[in-house]
């Protein structure tokens, strides 16, 4: 049972819906978003350790990515059924594809400061993931955004720049990686390790040009 119902509510508020601002900031979902990001990059981190002991470094960063992907996400958001309980304009629907799952990153922030790490990272294994995600089908669909981009740039002949910034401890490093297309800022995301951090901002780069990053059949 929820124990602060509140910030599952605000998990599902997008910030065009949002009336009530304090000190100027629209109080939405965005923070919960953020904190979900983290802790969700985390528990998919741990979980594809222990069940992948024998597999190296970067197939577990490429499982990582391509399960807490835009794409992955939104689809998760709409098997749960979380977008019937989104609040937002319905003039925004088209410009924010990735409403479902930006709300389901909120909610995992508000499942984190609700019930802590520990419960959170069973509620996330046990009731979404190991029910609602193929992972032996993931293995074998391929997508990477960064590739896709790159080409596509070329095809444009568009300059792209992944300028990567570096926080934290050396044994705790988080990377943040902004991508740029003709000097204007584009996608950017954080992971702890350059080649996650650069998938997932250029998944996001290729949804702020294209739309709904789904993985279509010539991406194989």
């Amino acid at each position: 049972m929820p124990g602060n119902i509140f910030l599952y509510q605000l998990a599902f508020r997008h910030k065009s819906a949002s009336n009530q601002t304090i000190k100027e900031f629209k109080v939405s979902n965005e923070r919960l978003e953020y904190l979900g990001d983290a802790i969700l990059s985390a528990v998919v981190a741990d979980y594809l350790f222990k069940k992948f002991p024998t597999k190296n470094e970067g197939f577990l960063t490429e499982m990582r990515a391509r399960i807490v992907s835009r794409a992955s996400l939104n689809k998760l958001s709409q098997k749960l059924g979380f977008e019937q309980l989104l609040q937002y304009s319905f003039d925004h629907r088209m410009r924010y594809k990735s409403l479902g799952g930006d709300a389901f990153e909120a909610f995992i922030g508000a499942l984190y400061l609700d019930k802590g790490y520990a419960r959170s990272y069973k509620i996330i294994i046990n009731q979404i993931f190991k029910l609602h995600i193929n992972l032996e089908s993931l293995e074998h669909t391929e997508f990477n955004f960064k590739s896709r981009l790159l080409e596509w740039s070329q095809k444009e002949k568009k300059h792209v720049d992944f300028n990567v910034t570096e926080s934290g401890e050396s044994h705790n490093r988080l990377y943040e990686v902004q991508v740029r297309i003709e000097n204007k800022d584009y996608g950017k995301a954080s992971d702890f390790s350059i080649k996650g951090a650069t998938q997932l901002a250029s998944e996001k780069t290729w949804h702020i040009l294209f739309g709904d990053p789904e993985v279509s059949d010539d991406s194989k």
